[in-house]
């Protein structure tokens, strides 16, 4: 039997890779006979640079930039050849494809997994880092960026990434706002352009289809799921409408690309590199598996076993997991997905892992043990 693992993160307790690992402890205790194909998920956060850079032998260089919340933490960015790139994952990054690919996520510099529960609040955390990141990527002699902005902390339109590539943020009196987050942009009334770093071109992958603003935008969809309170969306939703509006105009860009599918994902990061750099975005999955060559993985396998934290309808739209399993049930394939829980019905393809009852607090540091147990169950 081959089988192929992949797993994308479940939030708040095991990275993708460390999920597959679990599952695969599990059958070769079971089934020590079964030939186990370990192939790590991303959806642009969590690994994003880590599973891209290291599949083609890329070279990671760390450096120190700031978090969330300020303090500084150590990020990777990775460097890569384009010939190492499989040619279909290469013919979806439409860049001039010489030097190098620089890969960099923003969850290891501005991510919601930075921060515990008690520390999430979109009103102020900042995309500080993630400009710190982009920095050093041109600072390395970078040919093009290619960015991954899924698991944000942050709803700031990136601004605060633009304040760390140079651009500034002036009150009435022209004081500078150091670091723009959402609680200071009632005192910002300019944005300065002009001492902006020169960055060479920036991709985003990405699979939100959310515009920057309205009841699908990035402050109603997303907001909560950050720490906002639903009482606050109202003011944040006005609020970043006006700096949308001053972005654009700072940079003489139409505020029509904050229609743009997409412009909402990370807290509106995609809109503000697009403003700024002329930032483009590129399908997330459809790149990952190019590149991870799925496949071929996919055709190769007997069984498939993937999953992640939560599965539910959102997991069918273009996220990793529900398109892995829609892919291998269009191959007449067996699928199996393992979740933290559901929200489709539980049934011979789809397993709830957490016990019935054990609140989410006590269930995450087990997700492995409970992971585990489940597959040796099912399987």
């Amino acid at each position: 039997m081959h089988v192929l693992i992949a797993f994308d993160k479940f939030k708040d307790a095991l990275t993708g890779g460390a999920a597959g690992e679990a599952v695969a402890g599990a059958l070769r205790e079971k089934h020590p006979g079964w030939t186990l194909d370990l192939c790590p998920l991303t959806d642009g956060g969590e690994e994003f640079c880590e599973i891209l850079t290291r599949t083609s032998g890329g070279e990671f260089r760390a450096t120190t930039v700031a978090g969330p919340h300020g303090a500084a933490v150590s990020a990777p960015a990775g460097f890569v050849a384009w010939e190492r790139i499989p040619a279909a994952a290469r013919a979806r990054l439409p860049v001039d494809q010489t030097g190098t690919l620089a890969v960099v996520d923003l969850a290891s510099a501005s991510g919601l997994g930075q921060l515990p529960p008690s520390q999430r609040d979109p009103w102020h955390t900042a995309t500080r880092g993630t400009g710190d990141l982009l920095r050093f990527a041109a600072q390395e002699r970078a040919g093009a960026i290619l960015l991954g902005v899924g698991g944000s902390a942050t709803n700031d339109l990136g601004l605060g990434a633009l304040a760390a590539l140079g651009f500034r943020f002036l009150d009435a009196a022209g004081a500078v706002i150091a670091v723009p987050v959402p609680a200071t942009w009632e005192r910002i009334s300019r944005i300065d352009p002009s001492g902006a770093v020169p960055l060479p071109p920036i991709l985003i992958a990405c699979d939100v289809t959310n515009h920057l603003l309205g009841p699908r935008g990035a402050t109603a969809t997303f907001g909560p799921q950050k720490g906002l309170r639903t009482g606050d969306v109202p003011l944040l939703e006005a609020q970043a409408a006006r700096m949308a509006a001053l972005l654009c105009e700072a940079c003489g860009r139409p505020l029509a690309l904050a229609d743009t599918p997409g412009a909402g994902a990370a807290g509106g990061i995609a809109f503000g590199l697009m403003v700024a750099f002329g930032a483009r975005l590129v399908p997330g999955f459809d790149l990952v598996s190019d590149w991870l060559e799925l496949p071929a993985r996919l055709a190769a396998a007997d069984l498939i076993i993937t999953g992640e934290g939560r599965f539910d309808a959102t997991s069918l739209t273009g996220k990793g997991p529900g398109s892995l399993l829609r892919e291998a049930r269009r191959l007449g394939k067996s699928a199996h997905v393992f979740a933290g829980s559901l929200g489709v019905p539980e049934d011979s393809a789809h397993h709830a892992i957490t016990p019935h009852g054990l609140p989410l607090a006590a269930a995450l540091p087990r997700t492995a043990e409970f992971l585990a147990a489940a597959v040796r169950h099912h399987l």
